[in-house]
């Protein structure tokens, strides 16, 4: 899909990723982009910086999703490419706090289906559109010392499967955006980690790397091109592929 003349909304667009995605959407020629956040102050900046539209959301609720959609499509059109973007991050294992278990799940993975399921059938209705659902590396290779975080992007990236298996017959392209490390104020104090291993990238790399897949239509967006080596590692041996991962976590958990 080409991004030019598209209607395209981002959630988690203050900031980070987000931001970046906006900006680079609006130099590939975009018609509106729509930039969601629950941070209204830095919603601001950006929107003005590519003369966006602006909607403050708390995506861990539906109800705010369902309803940026409904003014979206009667205010602004059609939305022709929703990237499901915001995520969050907490770290311990099966000990961590309930509250931060539902955090991330709402966040991280029903963020997702509730956009799904409030634009799909829209986008269905018209013969098609397209899903960008940014999940992470810690989705098809897990996350050392970060059980809610690697569990939620993993069902993230189910999700995205599914949207695509199931839907694409409908017209509906779904991409699943997989970055290792980025530098955005998720890895503050974490530059070091295990997830920074293969190095650090900039948030305009990664949005460069959406317009890519966007264009080519291409489910797995992989901007640390290691990830695949990783992941075929995973499946050729996958009890090898746990003793690695055991090696990592004695390193980077202490």
């Amino acid at each position: 899909m080409e991004l030019r003349d598209k209607t395209i909304v981002v959630t988690g667009a203050a900031n980070g990723i987000g931001r970046a995605l906006c900006t680079t959407f609006a130099a590939q020629g975009a018609k509106a982009i729509v930039c969601v956040d629950r941070d209204a102050s830095a919603l601001t900046s950006v929107t003005n910086e590519i003369n966006g539209f602006s909607f403050t959301v708390d995506v861990s609720h539906e109800d705010e999703i369902a309803r940026m959609i409904e003014d979206v499509e009667d205010r602004i059109g059609p939305i022709d490419l929703f990237c499901s973007n915001a995520g969050v991050y907490a770290p311990g294992g099966a000990e961590a706090a309930d509250d931060d278990w539902q955090r991330l799940w709402d966040v991280n993975v029903m963020a997702h289906v509730w956009a799904a399921r409030h634009v799909v059938p829209r986008m269905v209705a018209r013969g098609g559109g397209y899903l960008l659902n940014t999940a992470s590396a810690a989705g098809l290779l897990n996350q050392i010392g970060a059980a809610p975080y690697g569990v939620t992007k993993h069902a993230a990236v189910g999700l995205a499967e599914w949207l695509a298996m199931t839907h694409g017959d409908d017209g509906i392209k779904v991409s699943v955006l997989c970055p290792q490390a980025v530098r955005t104020a998720m890895i503050e104090g974490f530059e070091d980690g295990v997830a920074a291993i293969d190095g650090l990238l900039e948030p305009n790399q990664i949005a460069d790397a959406c317009v890519e897949a966007i264009r080519a239509e291409t489910f797995l967006v992989l901007p640390h091109p290691g990830v695949l080596d990783y992941m075929r590692h995973k499946a050729a041996d996958y009890d090898r592929w746990i003793g690695g991962m055991r090696k990592l976590n004695r390193v980077y958990s202490n």
